[in-house]
């Protein structure tokens, strides 16, 4: 388990969060799916949950807030800022249109949310008590982010002038994709890829979460509630799986290989 306990590197993926309809159906549904428990923030925080993997933090979950009922349950993703107002000037600039100004968020952070020119909605999250995410890439966590990008030239130079991304392409099949890599980070911290021309659900950040076997994982999804239209797919890296959870929904499961999988058998 990869874990965190200073704040991301700015430009790195933080943080996950969702606004669900039902709280308790939701939360029934990732504890069944990804073994999160829940620790709620309080009153003064309209009672967000961090959602936990052996007592560390790995996303947030809401009930919708007075005036935000109509918001569409879907996964945002956080970028690390070190300052979030000079971020929403840069974002602007370059084209994107404010959704949320940046505003404190108690002890925990001051945050802002921002739709970039190719229509995909995003946030910036300048840490404070809460740092983001506290473990990635073990079961229950997220694996890995994506953007979904009808325009993927265009958020390729959107998101290398606002965070500095270097990019590495990694193309394949007549697929465009490639890896970013924020200021300073030894590693790739996402990817960036077209989305497919029947793709009805627009462009967006999508979130992976790591899972000890995905094909249980899925069928945990179907049990609890939510729904699997496609089958596991494996691909270089590991196993995967779109899913959709009680609200509709969408994130993704990954069994990742390891160096031992991945490495051709001896004749």
């Amino acid at each position: 388990m990869a874990t965190q306990g200073e704040k991301w590197p700015a430009g790195t993926p933080c943080w996950s969060e969702i606004m669900v309809s039902d709280l308790a159906r939701s939360q029934g549904f990732y504890r069944v799916v990804l073994g999160w428990e829940f620790e709620d923030c309080g009153e003064e925080y309209g009672h967000y949950y961090n959602a936990l993997v052996e007592g560390r933090r790995v996303a947030g979950m809401s009930p919708p807030m007075e005036g935000d009922e109509e918001w569409p349950t879907v996964w945002t993703t956080y970028l690390a800022t070190d300052d979030v107002d000079a971020t929403g000037r840069a974002a602007e600039a370059a084209g994107a249109e404010p959704l949320m100004e940046p505003t404190d968020v108690g002890a925990f952070a001051r945050m802002g949310l921002w739709v970039d020119p190719a229509g995909a909605a995003f946030g910036a999250w300048e840490a404070r008590e809460h740092t983001g995410y506290e473990a990635r890439n073990a079961h229950g966590a997220v694996g890995w982010i994506d953007l979904a990008s009808a325009r993927l030239e265009a958020s390729k130079t959107f998101y290398g002038t606002v965070f500095g991304f270097a990019y590495d392409d990694m193309s394949m099949s007549g697929i465009s994709y490639a890896t970013f890599t924020p200021p300073g980070a030894e590693w790739p911290a996402g990817g960036m890829g077209d989305q497919p021309p029947d793709d009805a659900l627009g462009p967006r950040w999508c979130v992976t979460f790591e899972v000890d076997d995905v094909d249980a994982a899925r069928q945990r999804v179907i049990d609890a509630g939510g729904s699997a239209p496609e089958d596991p797919w494996e691909f270089e890296f590991g196993r995967l799986a779109t899913v959709k959870g009680p609200d509709g929904e969408e994130f993704s499961l990954m069994t990742s290989k390891t160096p031992d999988d991945a490495a051709p058998t001896a004749p």
